[in-house]
């Protein structure tokens, strides 16, 4: 049977229609607003792997180019390896749900969200993560939804649920938010140096957005009134417990202690191989159990020891950021670069400027698009000690390069006052704790020294939240640890005066205003002290692009110009670059921009492209060439592919018989514009400028 339910967002429907389509997975919805529709199934198998010990969910969101009338721009002519936009919004989606599966539920399970039609201004992600809840919701899949996505802009002061392509242009802050009814979830996107206030009023503006929605999806339930599988809450061997804190707890207060990461772990898989040997026969086949009782009780001691006393695995107290140093000019040959050390965190952040042949070329649902700001994040196995055979970049990586580059986007010069293509990589050398703000600093520091006029320095700083009943302590500059054992983990970006990116993801209920308005003032300070160590070292960008980058020098010329500096089958343009070595780029509107790193060069190529655009002036001299000899006179090249005609009569003070006793093809003369006729016909003089000197 088919049913389908509707909610307002601010004035735009949202259809969820299920029952129809992709009827044998767990769960299936269509969901529409406007023109978009995206279909979302959620299947999960019926049992779990034999001795899985983790939760194998896998979520896809993909873009089918017929979805906007588009055939896909590859060789093969049919969809590929998913873009970065496509893996971006499957870590969106799959961020806020993933919590919401039950402990104990370890069954392979696939979201999958694909775009079938798409507008320009109704977000198929958005309608995805809104698909996902609805999908598994209506399936007999074990989920503690629902939940809702919604994208927050602001046009002129006013916050915008769900902006159009329009609004978004206008928008000095893009922020997707996950919530549910009582709980924000996830917490991702940029803005334009706005104030912690004002994204605090943009996340609980999205949240009441989206309750709507929420209802919409308990409405469906109703209709569909699914079974859930009964998944029974696993019994913990309280018995194992209580020996294995008997047995470890001592050590283990000593190990979380530990200072060094290596030093830390290395202690607490000790105290775990001992703690499994000495169990060994009293409870047989125990060592998964055990291991998972050690973990708890690493848990419970790390959290203890920061809610009660403050003090941290490091030592450190809940504000102190770890020591930071920084080099730039660190890579001699890259146009700049930068090494940045904070704590056990490291990346070596290079910037490479280019002209327009380097931009990137994006085949998206609405046509061709071109990136001229990359920012490339990479994370080797070797930055945390560990072997790996993937070396290609995975979906974290995709994820942490795009949070640096939205954070470092904000302050980037405008593109007709810079036109240079930047590209910024990343390579974390090592990695306890946010290399992903690591690389926000140090990609911040690597433009400063290449020469590129960022308008104010960005720092980044991954903050962390241990909450216990109503005891909670916020913690700056966590590290990997306190990460994975807290209950809320969000990174903050941006310059002195406001924030230009931030991401959150939230693991548990309960965290109030109060506390997310507490977390960012002090995100801001340790953004603030970050900013002033990196300042110690270079506080603004360098008076000048490295020798190693091309200069690019920006002319103008009229539009209908373009095809004389373009010439018959590009021949014109062809020709400056081949006499000039310069890289030429011509845009519509009559922008030239020309990138070289030899001035001579450059300067060649601005007076030949002049060449080809001048128009001849009357009262004006000219070096021309004799082009053609005729009986009423001579033509005279005077710019490239344009000729004037020098009447018998203005060759000479005296009277001149024969053209030729005058001039030869081939000859330079100095030649005066003496006027211009209706149709764009040149006469020239050489009469009137005998005794003249020429001057370019």
């Amino acid at each position: 049977m088919v049913h389908t339910v509707q909610a307002e967002c601010c004035g735009k429907t949202i259809t969820i229609e299920t029952g129809k389509i992709a009827k044998q997975a767990s769960g299936a919805v269509m969901i529409k607003s406007g023109d978009t529709m995206v279909l979302v199934t959620a299947v999960a198998m019926k049992s779990a792997k034999e001795g899985q010990g983790f939760f194998p969910l896998t979520v896809n969101y993909q873009e089918k180019a017929y979805a906007g009338g588009r055939i896909p721009g590859s060789f093969f002519k049919r969809e590929g390896r998913p873009s970065d936009n496509e893996t971006l919004t499957s870590r969106l989606i799959d961020r806020p749900i993933r919590p919401l599966f039950p402990e104990g539920f370890l069954n392979d399970t696939q979201v999958m969200a694909t775009v079938v039609s798409a507008d320009k201004d109704h977000d198929p992600g958005i309608l995805a993560m809104i698909g996902a809840s609805a999908a598994l919701m209506v399936s007999d899949v074990p989920f503690a939804g629902p939940i809702a996505g919604v994208k927050v802009g602001r046009v002129d002061g006013q916050f915008i649920a769900n902006p159009t392509a329009e609004q978004e242009e206008k928008s000095d802050m893009e922020i997707v938010i996950a919530a549910s009814k009582d709980a924000i979830l996830m917490v991702e996107g940029s803005a334009s140096e706005v104030s912690e206030n004002d994204l605090l009023e943009a996340i609980f503006f999205g949240k009441e957005a989206v309750q709507g929605i929420l209802a919409a999806q308990e409405e469906l339930v109703a209709k569909v009134q699914p079974v859930k599988r009964d998944i029974p809450a696993p019994v913990a061997n309280e018995a194992l417990r209580a020996r294995v804190d008997a047995l470890a707890k001592e050590e283990m207060k000593a190990a979380v202690r530990i200072k060094a990461k290596g030093e830390r772990h290395d202690a607490i898989d000790a105290i775990t191989e001992k703690t499994v040997a000495a169990l060994a026969e009293e409870f047989e086949g125990s060592e998964k159990e055990v291991k998972a009782f050690i973990e708890d009780l690493e848990y419970n001691l790390v959290r203890e020891h920061i809610i009660k006393d403050g003090s941290r695995i490091d030592g450190r107290d809940t504000k102190t950021i770890r020591n930071i140093s920084t080099e730039v000019g660190f890579l001699p040959r890259a146009h700049g670069s930068a090494l940045f050390t904070r704590g056990e965190t490291q990346s070596i952040v290079a910037a490479t400027l280019g002209t327009s042949v380097d931009e990137q070329r994006i085949d998206s649902l609405y046509g061709d698009s071109r990136k001229k700001f990359l920012l490339h994040y990479n994370f080797p196995p070797y930055s945390v000690g560990e072997t790996s055979f993937r070396l290609a970049p995975g979906r974290r990586e995709i994820g942490h390069g795009m949070l640096a580059e939205r954070a470092l986007q904000q302050v980037l010069p405008k593109h007709d006052d810079f036109p240079y293509t930047i590209r910024i990589v990343s390579d974390i050398t090592e990695s306890n704790g946010s290399s992903s703000m690591a690389t926000v600093c140090g990609g911040s520091m690597s433009m400063m020294d290449a020469g590129i006029p960022i308008k104010a320095p960005v720092a980044g700083i991954a903050m962390g939240l241990i909450k216990e009943g109503d005891e909670y302590a916020i913690l700056s500059d966590i590290l990997g640890d306190e990460d994975h054992l807290g209950d809320m983990d969000f990174k903050v970006a941006g310059t002195a005066e406001g924030v230009t990116a931030l991401q959150m993801d939230i693991k548990i209920g309960g965290v109030t205003r109060e506390i997310m308005a507490a977390a960012l003032a002090q995100a801001k300070a340790g953004r603030v002290h970050i900013l002033g160590e990196m300042a110690k070292t270079l506080a603004t960008p360098r008076g000048d692009l490295s020798s190693f980058a091309p200069r690019i020098t920006t002319i103008w010329v009229k539009v209908d110009k373009i095809r004389d500096v373009i010439g018959s089958g590009g021949k014109n343009i062809r020709s400056v670059t081949e006499a000039t070595g310069v890289a030429i780029d011509i845009e519509d509107t009559g922008k030239i921009n020309i990138a070289s790193n030899n001035k001579e060069a450059c300067d060649l190529a601005i007076k030949m492209i002049r060449n080809l655009t001048a128009e001849a002036e009357e009262g004006k001299l000219y070096m021309g060439t004799v082009k053609k000899i005729m009986e009423f006179g001579a033509f005279v090249e005077i710019f490239p592919g344009t000729d004037g005609l020098v009447h018998v009569s203005e060759l000479d003070t005296e009277r001149v018989k024969n053209v030729s006793d005058i001039l030869k093809e081939g000859d330079k003369v100095l030649v005066k514009c003496i006027g211009i006729d209706k149709q764009g016909k040149i006469k020239l003089s050489r009469k009137e400028a005998l005794g003249q000197t020429f001057t370019e």
